[in-house]
């Protein structure tokens, strides 16, 4: 019985000394050139009702409700979600706009564990019809989740689905307006 004692004690040690060497805080991010103006782009990406359409998570892996509350692309605007497979339930809030260069938002996810993130999207225009937009994540990692990162970096847990994300807006972006409505024939 000691032995099992102190065996436990030790397993309870390392990942102390695992967690307490990790690191507990996330900061990652993705970029992408679009062919369209930014504020299309902006006007876009800022709406909630649209994130569905290229944000990875919301395209693979939901198969639940979604819920609006607010103005859509506005301060304090809320979306709720309930039925995604890995993030069970949560909310996406709209915390700070400046118009046409910066939205963020906070995740609160509530199940399977609470978790808060931040959401943010930073446009710069190249020219009149090309943007630049950064759309990163950033965060805090609690036991066990800093110890996991240290197996699985969060970089490359989450960096793909960042770069999914912004490749999936970019071909819906520029198809997007490529088909536009025929001209009246004269």
């Amino acid at each position: 019985m000691t032995l099992f004692f102190y065996t436990l004690i030790a397993i309870i040690t390392f990942f102390a000394f695992l967690h307490a060497w990790a690191s507990k805080e996330f900061n990652i991010s993705r970029t992408v050139v679009i062919n369209r103006p930014k504020d299309e782009v902006f006007n876009y990406v800022r709406q909630l009702k649209n994130e569905h359409t290229w944000m990875p998570w919301f395209v693979q892996d939901f198969e639940g409700v979604l819920k609006y509350k607010g103005e859509d692309g506005k301060l304090d605007a809320l979306l709720y979600w309930k039925g995604h497979k890995l993030f069970k339930e949560g909310t996406q809030k709209i915390i700070k706009i400046h118009q046409g260069k910066i939205i963020e938002t906070r995740f609160l996810i509530v199940s399977p564990m609470k978790t808060v993130v931040l959401d943010y999207k930073g446009l710069k225009e190249m020219d009149e019809n090309k943007t630049k937009m950064v759309w990163g994540v950033k965060g805090g990692l609690a036991f066990p989740f800093s110890v996991i990162a240290l197996l699985h970096p969060i970089e490359k847990a989450y960096g793909n689905d960042l770069e999914a994300g912004l490749k999936n807006l970019k071909n819906l972006m520029e198809v997007k307006n490529q088909y536009r409505e025929p001209s009246v024939y004269r």
